[in-house]
């Protein structure tokens, strides 16, 4: 009859027991890992670092218009075609300036004619003069009337030459090599003289066409190292050279336009091509540079994080200065070690953290061959 009271006592006895041996085998508590981004730094000696984009134009643009007016009756060319020197590209309705060049012929036979019977005249009273059948007086009427005959004439001759040029303007041809980027002119338009019908871009140098901000006119002004990189082909860099500053900003952008030549610009870039020119210069000695948001303030002094082994460790760094959003260290780091760029307020020294990504800075110096090719100034 005790037998359900022990069997009772015995089930309380074995839960309590399980229930204590449950409390010293609890889970381990998980381990705080930081997910950071990092990068790995590297010295370099690139003083100053500005990239702009900008597109190829032609270093030679002529707006080539007729140096007369008239009516257009052809047009011989369109936007791409490439034109040599003398080529026709349009003409206009030649009739009035044939017709004008006819009167001015007309002009002229009748000058000579007049030339002609003042000089017989000239002739036969010089032989009266000789024989004192006339006074002196008509002889220097005679000759003064022989001089104003020959002066019609040459003013006449003077006249057709126009009327001739009159007539040749009529063509427009091209007087150089090179491509047609615009027309703005079609046939049976009527044109005054001087106004631009055709545009023409002349073969040879090319060069890109940047804006740039005023804070940076006098800095990049003494610059000589200056790479340009085809959007098309960014793994080729090009050599350029400043040509050119405008002192006047644009109205519209408020920069200043910059023309940078690229003398041995290949065949493959084509006008209109985007383009991204930058401009580099040396220091005596490498710096080292990293992101804004890889400094941290520890107790009024700079300091990064530093990244060893899955570990990070609080290293005080020298503040040489900034270049846009990065900072110069002087001193605290070396190249090839690896620095927290973002997470840097949520760190503790000897978090392990796990790097998101490491950042390895491109190269923002020019190639050797690019460098070395820089021998020029901005002119």
């Amino acid at each position: 009859m005790f037998a359900p009271k022990n069997l009772r006592l015995t089930s309380l006895a074995l839960a309590a027991a399980l229930a204590l041996a449950g409390c010293h085998n609890e889970a381990p508590k998980a381990e705080d890992v930081r997910p950071v981004r990092a990068l790995k730094i590297a010295a370099d000696n690139v003083d100053v670092n500005a990239e702009f984009a900008g597109e190829v134009r032609p270093r030679v643009e002529s707006r080539l218009g007729f140096q007369v007016g008239g009516k257009i009756t052809s047009r011989k060319v369109d936007v791409g075609t490439v034109v040599r020197k003398g080529q026709v590209l349009m003409q206009l309705d030649p009739q009035d300036l044939k017709l004008g060049e006819a009167q001015s012929l007309a002009a002229l036979r009748a000058a000579e004619t007049n030339r002609d019977l003042a000089k017989a005249e000239l002739k036969r009273y010089m032989e009266l003069h000789e024989k004192a059948f006339i006074s002196r007086a008509v002889l220097d009427a005679k000759v003064s009337a022989f001089k104003s005959a020959q002066a019609q004439v040459d003013q006449a001759q003077a006249a057709l030459r126009g009327s001739a040029n009159q007539a040749r303007y009529a063509t427009l041809a091209s007087d150089i090599n090179g491509v047609v980027t615009s027309v703005n002119a079609e046939v049976g338009q009527v044109v005054a003289a001087g106004t631009p019908v055709v545009q023409v871009a002349a073969a040879g140098e090319k060069e890109i066409v940047i804006g740039i901000p005023e804070d940076k006119v006098d800095q990049l002004r003494k610059l000589e190292d200056v790479t340009v990189r085809l959007w098309a082909n960014p793994n080729e860099a090009l050599h350029g050279k400043i040509r050119e500053i405008s002192p006047i900003a644009d109205p519209q952008t408020r920069t200043y336009t910059v023309k940078v030549s690229v003398p041995d610009a290949p065949a493959d870039v084509k006008l209109g091509m985007t383009a991204n020119v930058q401009f580099t210069s040396r220091t005596e000695t490498p710096q080292i540079r990293v992101p804004l948001t890889a400094l941290f303030q520890d107790h009024n002094r700079s300091a990064v994080w530093v990244v060893d082994k899955g570990v990070v460790a609080l290293v005080p760094v020298q503040v040489g200065g900034t270049v846009g959003n990065e900072i110069l260290l002087t001193s605290g780091v070396k190249p090839g070690q690896t620095v927290v760029t973002a997470g840097v307020n949520q760190l503790k020294p000897g978090q392990k953290v796990k790097i998101l990504g490491v950042d390895v800075p491109a190269p923002t110096a020019a190639p050797a061959s690019v460098t070395a090719a820089a021998g020029e100034g901005a002119r």
